[in-house]
């Protein structure tokens, strides 16, 4: 009877451990902070059998995208702080406050914040109706 007792604790303190500790892990999960992406735009393209997007990109410090390309051109604008990106055939470079850049279609690229406030970018997108605006890159 003892040892069943006893067994019974050892079994009831262990599980909650586990479930405390899968409580902490999970919360800690939810607090990583996330990109942000608000589409203002998406129409039709003068351009025949093309969508044009316009989105805000919102990157927390410390965070960075996934490698990733797009069917057609983006062209972004930095409105806020100083992205880093990584653009397939060409050296990393660093974008500030008021500059902009193109991303030509199907170059694997990747934008990256290492500073201390979130990045906030205007990309236009040119797409062709029917693909993806964007796919993670192998």
């Amino acid at each position: 009877m003892r040892r069943t007792a006893a067994l019974t604790t050892v079994l009831s303190l262990l599980l909650s451990t586990t479930i405390l500790f899968l409580g902490n892990q999970a919360a800690s999960a939810q607090q990583q902070p996330e990109i942000r992406r608000q589409l203002l735009l998406q129409q039709d393209s003068t351009i025949p059998g093309y969508e044009l997007y316009m989105i805000i990109v919102e990157i927390p410090a410390g965070v960075s995208e996934v490698r990733h390309t797009h069917p057609g051109p983006l062209a972004g604008y930095v409105a806020e702080g100083e992205l880093i990106l990584e653009h397939e055939g060409r050296p990393r470079a660093t974008y500030k406050t008021g500059t902009s850049f193109l991303v030509e279609a199907g170059k694997i690229h990747q934008g990256i914040n290492m500073g201390s406030v979130t990045v906030k970018l205007i990309a236009t997108l040119v797409v062709e109706k029917g693909k993806p605006a964007n796919s993670p890159a192998p």
